[in-house]
């Protein structure tokens, strides 16, 4: 990045690690001689791609993994595969992102389901803690789909997955997550939470390219239709010179849902990079670090009657700030921007987003500009 910015905006795109950059020249290179592009290239780069995000989300089986151009692509497949009817009750978040959004609403109107909007609590003491209370009495008998993030996008609140899958489980409902501001920041475990899918963008924390992500789809999507009905997602796709001979058996599990060609030579070869290094790091360790980095300095401000969620109730690589009627919003972004600080503003609050890259030199010149 260019000397004298300070970039506190992970949760808006990740910079491009030099490793990443290098596999993508390099793999935009292959294609000057295609004839060293063998029929196996195209499923061993998204083969090593399903086995790094696996890993990270503590997922045994690779085969669950699909990939995929988009948390919309991840959102409509879910869609497709499941069977609704006329007053079923789908759970979502007050301003939660629009991918996750738009095709539910799109539902309602097709099919006469019943959107439950959650909204945030009022800024106080324990509004993660009622938000979360407050999911939990929405879930019913007739709730078909519960579909939220693992943290919010605009201000970190942290939801509290585990819980929400339990009552997911007392009424038969899906549990869909978009993992998108969480996935290679914070610890996830396919094993403890168990949702029916995780989709991830991979340009932000999974610090990839723009324009693929990965998706994780539980056994409840094991026998369904690709969005996408693609030569990859069908068995023995592997044997060239037999695809005259049509095979409608799609393979198993996740695989089936593949955009098609997921074999990108370019941003698949970058992606898993992206995540190599993520799990080299561990979303524990950065957990940590934004922790160290930012704890101080987000006490003084709480004390200067800034709202900051409570540590507990928030995640440490994504968090908003939000102002009181005394607090002057235009003069504090005039002295951010006088200070080349990045950051994001999202609905009411001022969202900060830092990463291992940052350091608390860089913070304490961002909280210099509130208080």
């Amino acid at each position: 990045m260019d000397e004298g910015i300070t970039y506190l905006n992970g949760a808006y795109m990740s910079p491009q690690l030099r490793s990443v950059e290098e596999a993508g020249i390099a793999h935009l290179k292959r294609k000057s001689k295609p004839y060293k592009i063998t029929q196996e290239d195209f499923f061993t780069g998204k083969e090593q791609l399903r086995s790094v995000f696996a890993e990270l989300i503590s997922e045994e089986d690779p085969q669950r993994i699909a990939v995929v151009p988009s948390v919309s692509f991840g959102i409509a497949t879910v869609l497709k595969n499941i069977e609704f009817k006329t007053g079923d009750h789908i759970v979502l978040l007050e301003e939660q992102f629009p991918s996750n959004y738009y095709s539910w609403k799109q539902l309602e109107v097709d099919q006469k389901v019943n959107l439950s909007i959650i909204k945030a609590p009022p800024v106080q003491i324990g509004r993660g803690v009622l938000w979360n209370q407050t999911i939990l009495e929405a879930i019913n008998s007739r709730t078909k789909v519960v579909s939220l993030p693992h943290v919010h996008w605009t201000d970190g609140t942290l939801f509290d997955l585990k819980a929400i899958r339990s009552k997911c489980d007392e009424v038969g409902a899906y549990l869909v997550i978009d993992g998108t501001q969480s996935v290679g920041a914070l610890p996830f475990s396919v094993k403890e939470i168990r949702p029916d899918a995780l989709i991830c963008g991979g340009y932000k924390w999974l610090m990839g390219a723009y324009g693929l992500g990965a998706a994780y789809f539980g056994s409840r999507f094991d026998h369904g239709q690709p969005l996408d009905n693609n030569w990859m997602n069908h068995e023995n796709s592997e044997d060239f010179k037999n695809l005259v001979n049509y095979n409608q058996n799609l393979k198993e599990k996740a695989v089936r849902y593949d955009v098609g060609e997921s074999s990108n030579f370019i941003l698949v070869p970058m992606l898993t990079e992206g995540i190599r290094q993520t799990l080299n790091w561990g979303p524990d360790n950065i957990q940590s670090y934004c922790d160290d980095l930012t704890r101080e300095g987000l006490e003084v401000m709480r004390s200067k009657g800034y709202f900051i969620e409570d540590p507990d109730n928030r995640a440490k690589h994504l968090f908003g700030i939000h102002l009181n009627d005394r607090h002057d919003l235009e003069q504090i972004k005039k002295r951010i921007d006088s200070k080349n600080i990045v950051i994001s503003y999202r609905g009411n609050s001022l969202r900060i987003s830092p990463h291992v890259y940052n350091t608390k030199k860089e913070v304490e010149n961002l909280i210099s500009c509130f208080i």
